[in-house]
């Protein structure tokens, strides 16, 4: 492999990779300007997950300095000066911890239970293979453009796309509510982003030639695939479940449109969702909630909403807790002259 690498890949030259080894290393350095950015971004995300605030969370995205270490980080393996291995490693954990802390110190403030947590959190607590599959993409996106400066503006959009600080915020305010379940699926999902965008880094830095050592670089590039590998299982488990989730979400609107005569006919339709336990191990039932009008002469009763649980029961083989949320339907009219 590593004669292979040499005759498919040219070397940049000495100069061409120091001026990129020295931008690197000046990003990810553990200063005053990487601190108030990990601080600022930790306290806004941490605050846009609690308020349930996807524009607050993006605002957060956008700001927070962690990917950098990360790039400084995949040439750190493949060169032979330690100094950006060193410290781009330092800079990541401090501001991993810096993150985790404080994030969990607004969660103890705020006292928000993990059963009021909204869509916003819970959307990080679930990482998949689509998840892995845009943290290598946005990665990839991210080392291409420090190796092309005329392309440098793509980094605020793949801090968006792939979004180190918010899970790292989730981990922090499930802490604080005691939630362990919650807190390891969202560091789950931090370390699918942190690998994935390693690697893809780790690939177009050598693509670039912007290597040295062969056997170094063999060996760097299989060991981010050996760990990324690691996570592979988990994330195809939960990409499976989801599917899975999606298919009954289905099943379970036909059948209650075309089997049931309560939402069939007796009721209009108004809106559709089902609320899945977080994790699919979960011995509580999906909640199914269903809003509808209703007349006022022939309302939804609890005898209804029981049998309709059970054909459910019966058509899928499993057990739903069903929820009618029913507005009555009124008309009305101009008076008469």
């Amino acid at each position: 492999m590593r004669n292979s690498i040499k005759q498919a890949i040219p070397r940049v030259s000495p100069e061409t990779l120091d001026q990129l080894r020295q931008e690197l290393l000046e990003e990810s350095q553990l200063d005053t300007n990487f601190l108030v950015l990990t601080l600022s971004s930790c306290l806004i995300a941490s605050l846009g997950l609690l308020i349930d605030s996807a524009a607050v969370i993006i605002g957060a995205m956008i700001i927070a300095p962690l990917m950098l270490p990360l790039r400084t980080l995949a040439l750190g393996t493949l060169d032979t000066y330690e100094q950006l291995l060193r410290t781009s490693l330092l800079t990541l954990i401090i501001g991993t911890l810096v993150s985790i802390v404080v994030s969990a110190i607004v969660g103890a403030i705020f006292g928000l239970p993990a059963a009021s947590f909204g869509s916003e959190i819970l959307a990080r607590t679930q990482p998949n293979l689509a998840d892995l599959g845009i943290a290598i993409a946005a990665g990839g996106v991210s080392g291409f453009a420090k190796i092309r400066g005329n392309i440098s503006d793509a980094l605020p959009g793949t801090a968006i796309a792939v979004a180190l600080m918010p899970p790292l915020c989730v981990v922090g305010i499930s802490l604080s509510q005691g939630d362990w379940q919650l807190s390891s699926g969202s560091f789950l999902l931090y370390l699918t982003n942190l690998l994935g965008i390693t690697l893809s880094c780790v690939v177009v830095f050598i693509l670039g030639g912007y290597y040295l050592n062969t056997s170094r670089t063999s060996k760097a590039l299989m060991g981010f695939i050996a760990m990324t590998g690691l996570l592979i299982f988990p994330l195809f488990i939960s990409f499976w479940n989801l599917i899975q989730q999606q298919k009954v979400r289905a099943e379970i609107k036909q059948i209650l449109q075309q089997r049931t005569i309560t939402v069939g006919k007796q009721t209009e339709l108004v809106k559709f969702e089902v609320d899945w336990p977080t994790f699919p191990w979960s011995k509580q039932p999906p909640v199914v909630i269903v809003t509808v009008n209703e007349s006022s002469d022939n309302p939804v009763t609890p005898n209804q909403v029981r049998l309709v649980e059970t054909l459910l029961e019966s058509y899928l083989g499993k057990k739903f807790k069903l929820v009618f949320r029913a507005s009555v339907l009124r008309e009305v009219h101009s008076p008469e002259d």
